[in-house]
């Protein structure tokens, strides 16, 4: 009876690993790792086995969630390559044209807005962060997605050319391209924004794009 602390301590780190199997969150898992961790270097002091706590303790549970940390901190991020916004064109033809430019401009900034929105809204369900990575013409977007720098692009269809877009819908300002077959999944079944249409390329064969 007076060894029945260990058995309560010793079933811990099969409830924890179990636990660890069922979470979703990478975050909590990476808490309920670190329990696993401090469980299992306690049975082995307590049962004795000092050097081997002590190496669990450093290598098994300290250095361990280390380098997780940092695989889910990189890994959990969408790369988005976008188009820089330049200055606002304007020509000489009227003044009233200058106008129309800016309300045109607006928009686009507004549609761009809601489309980060719904974007970041959607990955933060599945624990991933967007980072919007700029450049400057569509070529150097096209050449990032297909050399696996970015994982999607997005570009007004002002920029767009026949790599990007496969059909024309003046309702949908922005064409979203990626590489990714999982965040395509996810981008086409969960986003509702109307600003972007969505497409499919396999970067490693040739950039062919699926619908």
């Amino acid at each position: 009876m007076n060894d029945s602390y260990i058995y309560v301590i010793t079933a811990l780190l099969p409830l924890s690993a179990l636990m660890l199997l069922l979470q979703t969150n990478p975050y909590h898992a990476l808490v309920i790792q670190g329990i696993q961790g401090a469980v299992a270097t306690l049975v082995f002091a307590v049962l004795g086995a000092a050097d081997v706590a002590l190496t669990q303790a450093l290598m098994g549970t300290l250095l361990a969630i280390t380098l997780y940390a940092i695989a889910v901190r990189s890994s959990l991020v969408m790369r988005l390559g976008v188009i820089e916004d330049g200055a606002s064109e304007t020509d000489d033809e009227s003044l009233a044209a200058g106008q129309a430019v800016s309300v045109a401009t607006s928009q686009k900034c507004g549609h761009f807005q809601q489309l980060m929105n719904d974007l970041r809204t959607i990955f933060h369900k599945h624990y991933m962060r967007v980072e919007v990575v700029p450049y400057t013409n569509t070529q150097a977007l096209h050449r990032a997605l297909m050399e696996k720098e970015v994982h999607a692009a997005c570009a007004r269809r002002d920029y767009d050319n026949q790599d990007f877009v496969a059909s024309e819908d003046e309702q949908q300002p922005y064409h979203t391209t990626t590489r990714v077959r999982r965040l395509y999944d996810i981008m086409r079944t969960e986003l509702s924004s109307p600003a972007t249409s969505l497409t499919y390329v396999n970067a490693p064969d040739s950039g062919e794009e699926h619908k």
